[in-house]
């Protein structure tokens, strides 16, 4: 169980500066970004799809489409990076992530994606370490996933964040990336973080 409220979603919103300069918002997915979500989906091109779902599809299903903007439901949470685009909040990016306990260990598991207009821009790369803050906020002391072995628009980022690879159990077709979370408490970088400092939930120690 999560140590939040999510009746202000808000307050969980950061800005982030990316390598190319361009500034960035990591918030997480309202109800009224449903329309604007699928369209972002149907925007990327089918590789794209492809590597984020692990197979062919053109748009979210409805089901999963309610589970992206239903935040917080069985610890799992999905967020969006936007951007000013000629004067329009637009999405450029996402990732959805989930909290699991392994005996005493916590985890979370997330996938993410770019729109393939803004990848190397910096942008995988700070939704990365933001997503690495938000797991820590909740009292995660690991993040993976697993993607394709062909995706580098994932792999890419993920080795230059530090990011151990490894097999993925039971699907030669998938390679697992992980990272132990090493936070300072008096250096929380994101807002999900102070919030859960200001709660008394300290994040992981870095070794």
């Amino acid at each position: 169980m999560t140590p939040f409220r999510f009746d202000d979603l808000r307050q969980h919103s950061d800005l982030l500066r990316v390598r190319s300069g361009a500034q960035v918002s990591v918030r997480f997915v309202e109800p009224s970004d449903a329309g604007g979500l699928q369209d972002y989906f149907r925007s990327l091109t089918v590789r794209s799809r492809y590597n984020r779902f692990l197979g062919a599809t053109n748009a979210l299903p409805p089901s999963l489409l309610q589970d992206f903007i239903r935040v917080g439901e069985a610890d799992r949470f999905s967020v969006v990076v936007t951007m000013a685009v000629n004067g329009h909040e637009t999405i450029v990016g996402e990732a959805r992530y989930a909290l699991d306990f392994d005996g005493d260990l916590a985890s979370i598991e997330f996938g993410m994606s770019i729109d393939d207009r803004w990848q190397r821009h910096g942008i995988g790369t700070a939704l990365l370490k933001n997503l690495e803050c938000r797991a820590a906020s909740l009292g995660a002391e690991l993040v993976f996933g697993d993607t394709l072995r062909t995706n580098d628009a994932m792999i890419t980022p993920a080795r230059r964040s530090g990011y151990a690879f490894s097999a993925t159990p039971g699907d030669w077709k998938l390679v697992r990336f992980r990272k132990h979370i090493q936070v300072e408490p008096q250096d929380i970088p994101c807002a999900s973080g102070r919030l859960a400092a200001s709660r008394g939930v300290q994040p992981p120690l870095a070794a």
